[in-house]
Order: structure tokens, then sequence, then C-alpha cells
């Protein structure tokens, strides 16, 4: 499984390296395999009930990493299934939106993040993101 894991994401990886970076309205999708194209489009709606939030604005990258690899981390020990990961648009980068950017890669590579898609636009739209996570 860790195997099947490792060569998913090493695909994953070289699949964004190849496509370049998310600019500032592009959005956040991606699922894994076994997971049914329909959990991806009630997500991308809204329809799965939120039940912890991260806010990464005034971070920058490095610290950005951090509160996320640690925020999934807990919500996952508490048993949480959906939480919504605050990233920002990026309008007012220089270039490429550098925390969606992250927040993207770092989504998936891990194992315990079933699915994720940008928030519906009453739920912050382009500049957040839901995300599924494995049960613990």
């Amino acid at each position: 499984m860790a195997e099947r894991d490792e060569r998913e994401a090493r695909s994953e990886f070289e699949r964004l390296l190849e496509s370049g970076p998310l600019e500032a309205g592009d959005s956040l999708r991606y699922r894994r395999d076994g997971i049914s194209p329909r959990v991806l489009k009630r997500l991308a709606r809204g329809q799965y009930a939120v039940q912890d939030e991260l806010d990464l604005h005034h971070a920058d990258v490095r610290q950005a990493e951090s509160m996320l690899r640690r925020f999934l981390a807990e919500a996952r020990d508490a048993g949480s299934a959906c939480v919504r990961i605050i990233h920002g648009k990026g309008l007012h980068a220089d270039g490429a939106p550098a925390l969606k950017n992250m927040v993207d890669r770092l989504l998936r590579r891990r194992a315990d993040v079933l699915a994720f898609h940008s928030a519906p636009p009453a739920q912050g739209g382009t500049g957040a993101v839901l995300v599924l996570l494995r049960p613990a």
C-alpha cells in the first residue's frame, strides 16, 4: 500500500511539473483512485459538512506548510472527515500564488487525503479548498 501511495504521489508530482504552477483563478481538484467522481462533485458543491478550518492568510510558505501539516494530522486524529483550508486567491502575488500552489502539492502527496476541491463561491471559491480525509 505504501508503495502504491508513493507511485501515485510521484505520478501526480510529475504531472504537476509538466503542467506548470496554478494561477490565481484556477480551481484545485483531486481525487485518489478508488474515490468516486460523484464524491468530487459533491465536494465541489459544498455538500459535505466542514468540521474544522485553517486560515493561512498572512503566513509565509514555510510557516503555512508547517501549520497545514500539523492541522491535517490533528484533524485526522480528531476524526474530522471534511476540513476547509483558506489559502487566499493569490491576487496580490507577484507571479504564481505561492500558498495556493504549496497547498495543492502538499495535499496531493498525503496518504490521508482522499479528495479535495476548491470551495464553492459562498465558502471562499478559489481562495479556499475543501478536503476529505481518510478516517483515522
